[in-house]
């Protein structure tokens, strides 16, 4: 696929300090590169920053969106990897947020020549409890999720985004997740949860070659401590950061610290 299809496809934009080391921000489920605003000034001050919209999100052009492609999360990573060679990015310090922490695991197995870093924020490999490991979720909490979702997904997001954002004496935050939720297609929502929340990437960890963070919040409804530290102990020399936050998205409820982390571990300039 062409550069400019590939940039138009995903709604690239760059910006920041052009001659810098790159920094790739992947969105999570139900959002879109809007998310990431709080900390882009921070981060483009010492990096190129990349961003985009995964398809079907944002201003992706979500008729390249099909069912049959966007049911796992391997399409997402192959979309990952395809930016990464339009733009001809090397030496990427990638950050996942969520379920994109995951893709990113994801897109660096399958070509860690191509990132410096990995960043995992807020990131979880199952969602579902499996014997010792603890998820956070029991199958039947995770399908009775996808059955509210695809049976009324605006009122599930109004339900769900507050309990994913945290922060209830901040409501403007779990409003504006529940805005970014309401914004995506209702299809392709309910396909992008099933693949995010019914995925197991727990094999994935130990392979990743690449220097890894991994970042959790004090609380977070959807991906405890427990979770980040079973992250950070199956991936060989990754470094664990415990903010001093609450909720899913510290990038919109703790913009500071959250960019600051991301700063030290890419070795800003």
């Amino acid at each position: 696929m062409r550069t400019v299809d590939v940039i138009a496809r995903h709604n690239v934009t760059v910006v920041g300090r052009e001659s810098s080391p790159t920094v790739l921000l992947a969105h999570g489920f139900g959002c879109d590169q809007n998310l990431w605003r709080l900390i882009v000034p921070a981060l483009s001050e010492r990096f190129r920053v990349v961003l985009f919209d995964h398809i079907g999100s944002g201003r992706s052009d979500a008729s390249e969106w099909s069912e049959q492609r966007y049911s796992t999360l391997d399409a997402y990573a192959g979309d990952v990897l395809e930016i990464c060679a339009a733009l001809d990015l090397r030496d990427v310090v990638l950050v996942g947020h969520s379920v994109s922490a995951m893709i990113a695991v994801l897109a660096a197995n399958l070509e860690p020549d191509r990132f410096a870093k990995l960043v995992l924020l807020t990131p979880s490999p199952r969602y579902v409890d499996d014997g010792d490991y603890r998820g956070g979720f029991s199958r039947e909490d995770i399908d009775e999720l996808l059955e509210s979702l695809e049976s009324n997904y605006l009122g599930w997001s109004a339900t769900m985004a507050p309990v994913i954002m945290g922060n209830p004496d901040r409501p403007e935050l779990g409003g504006e997740l529940t805005d970014s939720f309401c914004r995506t297609d209702p299809t392709i929502a309910g396909v992008f949860a099933r693949a995010t929340f019914l995925s197991d990437n727990r094999a994935d960890l130990p392979e990743v070659a690449v220097p890894t963070l991994v970042i959790q919040t004090a609380q977070d409804a959807i991906a405890s401590q427990e979770v980040g530290r079973f992250v950070h102990d199956q991936i060989a020399g990754s470094e664990l950061v415990t903010l001093d936050a609450t909720g899913h998205c510290p990038q919109l409820s703790a913009p500071e610290p959250t960019a600051a982390a991301i700063l030290v571990f890419a070795g800003a300039p």
